[in-house]
């Protein structure tokens, strides 16, 4: 049986892997009608790949210490596993035996994932942190391609499915230049209380109030009695 259980997904996988694989190219649209993979772009842009090499080696004990870890589990988990199948494969069965044995398997992997995600928990947070301040400016990259490829309708790039015409083009990679231009480098020092998503909910609040303001001081002031008139009175 494949391996039920390898690391956490957000901590070892996201600090191993090498740049993710483009997507199909696609013929030049004549619509204006463009796709994007927003997550690949991000991952390739220089700012993510420079900053991953930086917690690969400022993170290193720790990443080290969970892929042992993982290992010595994921024996633990082998051997609960094959309990499990010998008491299934037994004959007669014994209903309450099989479900003891995989009630071990299941609790024994979710604790699992609980030790290793907390072990991965300072590096994965430099990485979320890495991630939030590239999507800051995500959206800027994003308006920069379309302008730059004449994309007047950007759509992801699982939704290509839904276009029976003419094919879109793909603008992952000119996000991605976008975001290397406006971002170039991003840091992992995370500050103290930072929460995931933070610093892109910051951007948004920003954005509210200053459209509340905009509202403030654009609406119409109340028409000052003519003289003479006596004040209303209520």
């Amino acid at each position: 049986m494949k391996k039920i259980f390898v690391a956490s997904a957000l901590a070892i996988a996201a600090l191993s892997v090498s740049p993710m694989v483009a997507a199909p190219a696609a013929a030049q649209s004549k619509t204006g009608i463009g796709i994007a993979d927003l997550d690949v772009a991000t991952t390739r842009s220089s700012a993510y790949q420079t900053a991953l090499g930086q917690i690969r080696t400022t993170y290193k004990a720790q990443i080290d210490q969970v892929e042992a870890r993982d290992q010595t589990l994921g024996a633990e988990l082998n051997v609960l596993r094959a309990k499990a199948n010998e008491e299934a494969k037994k004959t007669p069965q014994n209903k309450a035996a099989i479900d003891a044995a995989v009630k071990a398997f299941q609790d024994k992997s979710a604790a699992a994932q609980r030790e290793l995600a907390q072990m991965a928990q300072p590096y994965e947070l430099a990485r979320a942190y890495v991630i939030d301040q590239i999507t800051v400016r995500l959206d800027d990259a994003v308006k920069g391609a379309m302008t730059k490829r004449k994309v007047d309708l950007l759509l992801n790039y699982d939704q290509q499915v839904v276009l029976a015409a003419q094919p879109p083009v793909d603008i992952t990679d000119a996000i991605t230049a976008e975001l290397n231009t406006l971002l170039p480098a991003v840091s992992i020092a995370v500050p103290a209380g930072y929460q995931p998503g933070q610093l892109m909910q910051q951007k948004n609040q920003a954005i509210v109030d200053a459209a509340r303001a905009r509202q403030g001081q654009t609406a119409p002031a109340a028409p000052a009695p003519a003289a003479g008139t006596p004040p209303t009175t209520r």
